[in-house]
């Protein structure tokens, strides 16, 4: 029997490894394919290989130079105050450690949100809240100055001391400018009245931070992951050079500055913008001869990636979220709760957004690591790309004259706007599928709870001055196409359908049939499916007793070759209003669609546009 210590060595007759010759297996494995299938990009053109080496000499990027845990940050969002210190208190009770208060009116309020319009109100809201032992943010509104005022006063009230409170005070002009496409002063006096404000609570010994440099408008609107930290580099420099003119030294400038981050389900980029996020600004310090130091970041999960079906989902886009978060440096998170879409959250869904983060950090052990990407070759590699890309769109915001001349111009939500619209495009055509919207939709869901306060419906504003920048999901074309759906079932006391015209046996049919009623479900459509047929006489038969008005024929391709011409007039013959196919048009496309084939549906089509014209054949409205 061999020893331990005589056991062959698992690599001995294995040479060392090397691009080349993983490169070589993966052109024989492809068989002549190209090899830039296996490549991926960004928005922002940044090519993902499929495998990265590890560098050599890394730096860490860390938000300090000691591992410690970040800051859970719970909403205060509750238009009633003694409600909104209930569920503070269940919150601090159960874990976390920091409030993010959400003023009415503040675009983070999602239609609820706290009135803060005294001393009173805000000691309500935040009744039994021992502020000298937590860490409170603000979120941005437009009466943040005023708020900061009244949040000043509730610690003098409470007889705190201000130089021993974390408080982030929120201030973000530009940012409430850019979400309503107008400034109500010039950005001088704007300037003017922010260090006034700053000077102030530094007066009364508040350490700050005091500005927060919101990228979370920008994420809504559709930016790319370059664009959002041009923008942060941009804001940053921009409340530096107000400040500084009015007379506050560069150094205090800088440090009355924060950042808030949207995180979303992309581990990989998500942590390399966080990184990306430090190093930039780390050059802007040097740039500046500005000593350095770690900047504060507030990470949210993002807005966008969430969705109103199937919400349960949320769980899992938020976990990756955060987790993503944590490993990429942030100071301090918010998980915003999943039921969120649908109203406001109650106690059990600000429960599992709170514990979901208790479990990263006390369980996974996550914040024992300082930045455990530092060394990777795939994470550094995304994280220096886009400090480039980051850098020359920043510089083109300078060139404008800056983020308030861009912002008024208009110039720099339309290049916004152009990423936007190819999320999208990738959205419909669900090549960046959606759990439970556009991929594998539930259509038994039941209602979800949520408190019963009804949101406020906030108006764009009458005049405007330039291109605001508009707060999207990227699921909503397909929760409008549910909605419909569920009203015109609800008005017919069933929900529309479509029969699926299976044709030959199981295993030639059932992949499409699967396929076509995932794709129908995406729009609020059930299907009359069967076991399929091998006559077109029959096929027609089972449709008219059906009692549809629309059919899908499904089948393998040999199947179409002898079945589908004859199914399609069938199915004409017995009434149907429009027939549909499942498989890209063929070289038989011509022939298909004048025997009675209305429509093809097929993997990589715009699915919002093809499911809008099955709505339209069902008679559905859309609004």
């Amino acid at each position: 029997m061999t020893s331990p210590h005589q056991m062959p060595s698992l690599t001995g007759n294995f040479g060392p490894p090397n691009r080349e010759a993983w490169q070589a297996l993966v052109t024989k494995t492809l068989k002549g394919g190209d090899f830039q299938r296996l490549v991926s990009k960004t928005y922002d053109g940044l090519e993902i290989q499929p495998v990265y080496q590890r560098p050599a000499g890394a730096d860490v990027t860390a938000a300090s130079g000691v591992a410690e845990p970040w800051g859970i940050a719970v909403r205060v969002d509750h238009p009633r105050a003694a409600d909104a210190a209930e569920l503070a208190a269940a919150d601090l009770e159960g874990g976390a450690n920091g409030l993010a208060l959400v003023p009415s009116g503040s675009f983070a309020a999602r239609g609820f949100g706290v009135a803060i319009d005294s001393v009173d109100a805000l000691d309500a809201a935040l009744s039994g809240v021992m502020l000298d032992m937590i860490a409170l943010r603000i979120e941005p509104s437009r009466d943040g100055d005023n708020i900061a005022k009244i949040v000043a006063a509730l610690c003098e009230r409470r007889k705190h001391d201000p130089a021993r409170l974390s408080i982030n005070f929120g201030l973000d002009p530009i940012g409430v400018m850019a979400i309503a496409g107008s400034a109500p002063t010039a950005w001088s006096d704007t300037a003017a009245h922010l260090t006034q404000s700053i000077s102030a609570l530094r007066s009364g010994e508040f350490r700050g931070p005091f500005i927060t440099c919101d990228l979370r408008p920008y994420s809504e609107a559709g930016a790319s992951d370059a664009q959002e930290l041009a923008a942060g580099l941009a804001a940053g420099i921009a409340y530096a050079r107000a400040l500084e003119s009015q007379s506050m030294p560069l150094g205090e400038a800088f440090s009355a500055l924060s950042w808030t981050v949207a995180v979303d389900s992309d581990q990989f980029a998500g942590m390399a913008k966080l990184r990306a996020l430090r190093r930039l600004w780390q050059r802007v310090e040097e740039a500046s001869g500005v000593a350095s130091r770690p900047i504060a970041i507030h990470a949210e999960t993002a807005w966008r990636m969430m969705t109103r079906r199937d919400p349960a989902v949320n769980m899992l886009r938020s976990t990756l979220a955060a987790f993503t978060a944590a490993t990429g440096g942030a100071n301090t998170i918010s998980i915003l709760p999943h039921t969120l879409p649908l109203g406001l959250p109650d106690l059990l869904a600000r429960r599992i957004a709170r514990n979901t983060q208790l479990v990263l950090q006390e369980e996974t052990n996550l914040w024992r690591v300082t930045d455990p990407a530092a060394g990777s070759g795939a994470i550094e590699d995304l994280t220096a790309r886009l400090c480039e890309k980051a850098w020359k769109l920043f510089q083109e915001i300078e060139r404008e004259g800056g983020l308030v001349a861009s912002l008024a111009n208009s110039a720099l939500q339309a290049r916004i706007a152009a990423v936007a619209k190819a999320r999208f495009q990738d959205v419909a055509s669900r090549r960046s599928p959606i759990t439970g919207t556009s991929e594998f939709p539930n259509l038994s869901e039941v209602p979800t709870a949520v408190l019963d306060v009804a949101p406020v419906i906030e108006h764009p504003a009458s005049v405007t001055q330039f291109v605001p920048l508009a707060s999207h999901r990227l699921a909503q074309p397909f929760e409008q196409l549910r909605d419909a759906a569920d009203a015109a079932a609800k008005a017919a006391g069933k929900r529309p359908h479509v029969f699926l015209a299976n044709l030959g046996a199981l295993a030639e049919y059932a992949a499409r049939a699967s396929w076509t009623a995932n794709l129908l479900a995406a729009g609020g459509i059930d299907v009359v499916t069967n076991g399929g047929f091998t006559s077109s006489a029959d096929t027609g038969a089972a449709f008219a007793a059906s009692g549809a008005s629309v059919a899908c024929i499904c089948g393998a391709d040999a199947t179409y070759d002898l079945l589908a011409d004859a199914t399609a007039m069938a199915l004409k013959a017995a009434g149907a209003v429009t027939v549909l196919m499942a498989g890209k048009p063929s070289a038989n496309e011509a022939a298909l669609k004048a025997s009675g084939v209305d429509q093809f549906v097929f993997a990589g089509q715009d699915v919002v546009a093809a499911l809008q014209q099955v709505h339209v054949a069902l008679g559905i409205a859309n609004s």
